[in-house]
């Protein structure tokens, strides 16, 4: 884990407002320091931060999808999983 406890290296996507350049088989896994393609998405919010509709992502490995899912899920953030090919969720 990283300093903060979190499993992950890096954001998932970028930010509103900022160009989306990653092309969907570019799309790398979210756990610290892997770099495999990630095959799903793993969607959340943070109810003390985000208002009920707000959907933060993090992308998932094969390897890595339960321990991800496992870390948001005990916070009560994990809100759905969906597969990568799911295109129209990556673009919000």
């Amino acid at each position: 884990m990283s300093p903060g406890g979190f499993p992950r290296g890096r954001p998932a996507l970028t930010f509103p407002g900022v160009p989306h350049t990653r092309r969907v088989d570019e799309l790398i896994c979210s756990a610290k320091g892997c770099r495999s393609q990630a095959a799903w998405q793993l969607l959340w919010n943070n109810p003390k931060l985000h208002v009920p509709d707000r959907r933060k992502t993090w992308l998932a490995c094969e390897e890595h999808r339960a321990s991800l899912s496992d870390f948001l899920g005990v916070r009560g953030f994990l809100r759905e999983t969906a597969p990568i090919d799911d295109r129209d969720r990556l673009e919000g």
